[in-house]
């Protein structure tokens, strides 16, 4: 891929997806908010290493598993660095995940073949998961978006993580 297409792609998802990617990373990086235009840069960068951009399904799914293993890893580094089991992160990555590239290929197919599958999800479940995952809002600030009680969020949050739930079984189930 030529370097024009390879910027333009990238900043089409900058555009569309920069100031949500920079909520997810500052949301999970509690004590080290410093270190996300670093994180950030570095997802940037990862997307350009891509050769074919156009073989990418949902590139919102896509930026997103790419900036989760940026901030795993950077979780890892910190924990070691520190001497400290405790890192700034919800959940850490399993170890083997950050040295087998075989292992990120089927991490990042998985994920696309689960953003397909979330397309199955209502509008407004799909929406509730983005928002409360993504972009790290409370269930009462996506119910006032949406115009719904904070129960209906809760339901519909409740919907699209059994979907999930069920997609990753499927996927498991598959493999095996």
């Amino acid at each position: 891929m030529r370097s024009e297409a390879k910027q333009a792609f990238l900043t089409s998802v900058e555009r569309s997806y920069g100031q949500r990617l920079r909520r997810f990373v500052s949301a999970r990086l509690r004590n080290a908010a410093a270190d996300a235009p670093d994180l950030m840069q570095e997802v940037y960068l990862r997307l350009l290493r891509i050769n074919d951009h156009e073989s990418i399904l949902n590139p919102q799914a896509y930026l997103f598993t790419v900036a989760s293993h940026v901030l795993h890893q950077h979780a890892l580094r910190q924990s070691t660095t520190l001497g400290s089991d405790k890192t700034d992160f919800e959940c850490p990555p399993p170890a083997d995940l950050q040295s087998d590239p075989a292992m990120e290929v089927e991490t990042e197919q998985a994920f696309e073949e689960l953003g397909r599958s979330l397309q199955k999800l209502s509008p407004n479940a799909y929406a509730t998961l983005i928002l409360h995952r993504c972009e790290g809002l409370t269930l009462q600030q996506i119910g006032d978006r949406l115009g719904v009680s904070r129960a209906q969020v809760k339901k519909y949050l409740a919907r699209a993580l059994l979907h999930v739930r069920q997609g990753l079984g499927e996927m498991n189930q598959s493999k095996t």
